[in-house]
């Protein structure tokens, strides 16, 4: 039944991933790259409580533009991350870029999670963690 519920929450994330728009940076490096996270996509997963938010990259003010879009878009370079806010660790369900298709992980929920330990991942969990009252849970 818990396999189940996982492939229904990841079938679900991957037709919300072709909808994926609402970005709002967090990060900017020193070689002018910008991270986003889609607001649009971001929720909290019912059965671990962390929060599943798509990431992407890219160069503002790039021609022709660079991202940061969603899966399948020519400018798409990305991941979808959960995050938990009180560990503030991070895992990794999978990737994106205009030539590999976003495949999720299906068992996200039993891996190890990572610190956040750059100074991006660091930013991620600051700005999806300030207001989780907000998100739907899946």
């Amino acid at each position: 039944m818990r396999r189940i519920l996982a492939l229904a929450g990841l079938c679900a994330l991957a037709a919300t991933a072709v909808q994926a728009e609402t970005w709002t940076p967090y990060a900017k490096t020193a070689n002018g790259l910008e991270w986003s996270y889609d607001a649009d996509y971001s929720y909290r997963d019912t059965l671990t409580g962390r929060v599943v938010v798509m990431q992407a990259v890219g160069k503002p003010g790039a021609e022709p533009r660079m991202g940061p879009s969603g899966p399948g878009k020519a400018d798409g370079v990305g991941f979808v991350t959960a995050v938990d806010c009180s560990g503030k660790s991070m895992i990794s369900l999978g990737g994106y870029s205009p030539k590999k298709p976003l495949e999720l992980s299906a068992t996200w929920r039993t891996a190890t999670p990572g610190a956040a330990k750059s100074a991006e991942d660091k930013a991620l969990v600051d700005a999806v963690c300030k207001n989780t009252s907000g998100l739907a849970a899946k």
